[in-house]
């Protein structure tokens, strides 16, 4: 097994060790990532089977953003590249459709009061 430091932990302070310890919590906070990330398509499944109809509920994406955010820091945890760059730009994608969904909805109560 390979013990040098990944390219982030050369990078940042000494002060951050913590951040690359291994711990029962580190692997507990990445199963919730995953299993987080992973729920959104069952999520999804349930509300299009429930329509009889392809449906993308909103929980779907805040599931997503909160699945990614969190994977996203167990990335950092784990420190390898490929795992990192697959997560970094996620939420970023996640938060504009969240925000999208917002500004529908405000569109949408603005047009029934009307």
């Amino acid at each position: 097994m390979d013990d040098s430091p990944g390219l982030i932990e050369e990078l940042i302070d000494a002060n951050f060790d913590w951040l690359f310890r291994e711990s029962l919590y580190w692997t507990a906070l990445g199963l919730a990532g995953n299993l987080m990330f992973g729920l959104r398509f069952f999520v999804q499944w349930l509300h299009s089977e429930k329509e009889k109809r392809v449906v993308v509920p909103p929980v779907f994406w805040y599931l997503s953003f909160w699945g990614s955010i969190i994977c996203l820091i167990y990335a950092v945890h784990i420190d390898k590249l490929p795992v990192i760059l697959g997560y970094l730009f996620l939420p970023i994608i996640y938060a504009r459709n969240l925000r999208l969904l917002r500004k529908t909805r405000t569109e949408v109560a603005a047009r029934q009061d009307a």
